[in-house]
């Protein structure tokens, strides 16, 4: 238990209280919790300060809205009232304090895509140097330790709880993926970060922020707000925005770690060949070369593995052991995973690609490693900003030879007018005469595995490391690159 003031809160009328836990949904507060009222999309947490009242409450966090929503509710309890201007980020770093210290060393990466892949990889090269790391994001918990997470960046009562069990579990170093909502929520405010880094910035997720610079806006507070002063920053300077991002991050301060083929770039990547199963590169740090083997499939993952060892050198490993772990990088679970392999040759991969820009990338980026044709199976999600839907079917066939549009996440909206987006977007394109719509998921991919010749290879992109598909309010198990094998076991005679 703690009381407010030792949570660095201040209650009005100066009172303070005994506080036993923390909530965000009034159903789990506990007598003494401090519940947190706060604003959403569609309606504010202060509609719900009367049932936490009923749970016995000991203090409410919330705003001016938030408090003259329950006003009546207040005045006959004797619960504290906290009333913030920006009780997310109040919040957050009271949850930081509740649950206390944090593993010693923690990165954050943000970006529209890549996040994922370079936490896990800045967790391997930990684990090549003997270091006890884990990486925090889409796909949970993954490392020296495990745990289950429903959001890329939890909130903060969990995001919180999560770093002080890691530290509890011996973990000293944590890669954490920043999504933009994370960020524009304040959920990682409280976190102290050592180093942080940008990897691109593209079209997604607009029915949340609305404007590219809103949602632009929304990762900055990365650099501008949770990382301090003192901080490194980790910059793909290949993007359109790095230069930038750059500039924002050397007014305040923060040292800069420049990555990419720039030529300029601290971390600079030079060259790279590329083969069946994987790539060689050469880059060079601070002007001195160094050449690595990466058993990584696409040319973008040299890119992300150059960012993550940028964040850790920036967190204080020196650059030899660094490189001399790169080798040992293994394929990040959903992301130009191999899923499959025919009895032909043709090799069947699975990719969280769910943007046009991640589409576009990861069909040129398997292009150096096939002989034959590239195949995709692409599809939209419900639900989710609509135009990007026939910008994803005209990146697809404009990098493709066969197309096939298929569901993704549907949600609550109509597959067949998600597939219609995609289609029209692939045939205005006109990159690929081989266009086919298969709503089926599992039908798609068989289809597209069967077309496969010796020295093609198939992308089913996506959804990734993801398990199940969501089609109104249920989840219905499907596993791509589950899906994949199966169909190759049965095209093969195998079952």
């Amino acid at each position: 238990m703690k009381t407010l003031a030792e949570l660095g809160l201040r209650a009005q009328g100066g009172s303070d209280a005994t506080i036993t836990g923390l909530s965000v949904d009034s159903r789990e507060v506990k007598p003494g919790h401090l519940f947190a009222a706060l604003p959403g999309a569609r309606v504010h947490g202060g509609a719900f300060i009367q049932y936490a009242l009923r749970m016995r409450a000991a203090a409410i966090l919330t705003d001016a809205e938030g408090a003259a929503i329950a006003t009546d509710e207040l005045a006959a309890s004797d619960a504290a009232l906290i009333v913030s201007q920006d009780p997310r980020q109040t919040l957050a770093q009271t949850a930081s304090l509740w649950f206390g210290p944090h593993p010693e060393t923690i990165v954050a990466v943000t970006g529209t895509n890549g996040k994922t892949s370079v936490s896990t990889f800045c967790r391997q090269i930990w684990e090549a140097m003997g270091i006890a790391g884990v990486n925090l994001g889409t796909t949970g918990v993954e490392g020296a330790w495990t745990h289950p997470l429903k959001h890329t960046t939890p909130e903060p009562i969990t995001l919180h709880r999560v770093l002080a069990e890691a530290r509890a579990n011996d973990i000293t170093h944590v890669a954490m993926e920043a999504s933009s909502h994370g960020l524009d929520q304040r959920r990682l405010d409280g976190v102290l970060l050592t180093a942080a880094g940008f990897t691109n910035f593209t079209q997604d997720h607009l029915d949340y922020h609305g404007t590219f610079e809103a949602y632009f806006d929304a990762k900055m507070g990365l650099f501008k707000r949770v990382l301090s002063e003192d901080g490194v920053a980790v910059i793909n300077y290949d993007d359109p925005k790095g230069l930038e991002v750059a500039d924002i991050c050397s007014d305040r301060g923060q040292e800069v770690i420049s990555v990419g083929h720039y030529k300029d770039a601290r971390l600079r990547l030079t060259g790279q060949r590329f083969d069946a199963t994987g790539q060689d590169i050469l880059f060079s740090w601070q002007g001195q070369p160094h050449q690595a083997r990466l058993n990584l499939i696409g040319g973008f993952q040299a890119e992300n593995v150059l960012l993550a060892a940028g964040l850790v050198i920036g967190a204080g490993a020196k650059p030899a052991e660094v490189f001399a772990a790169l080798p040992q990088l293994g394929t990040v679970r959903g992301r130009m995973e191999l899923a499959a392999t025919r009895d032909n040759g043709a090799a069947v991969f699975v990719d969280y690609s769910h943007t046009p820009d991640s589409v576009a990338t990861a069909l040129k980026a398997l292009r150096p490693h096939v002989m034959g044709r590239i195949v995709v199976v692409v599809g939209a999600g419900g639900d989710r900003d609509t135009g990007k839907r026939p910008l994803m079917g005209a990146a697809a066939a404009e990098n493709a030879e066969i197309v096939i549009i298929t569901d993704d996440n549907p949600r609550s909206e109509d597959p067949a007018t998600i597939r219609a987006a995609v289609m029209a977007g692939a045939l205005n394109a006109g990159g690929t005469d081989s266009i086919t719509e298969i709503g089926d998921r599992a039908e798609a991919i068989l289809r597209g595995i069967d077309a496969l010749q010796p020295g093609d290879a198939l992308l089913i992109a996506g959804k990734g490391h993801e398990t199940g598909q969501i089609v109104g309010d249920a989840v219905l198990p499907f596993d791509d690159a589950e899906q994949a094998s199966v169909a190759v076991a049965a095209l093969e005679g195998k079952i």
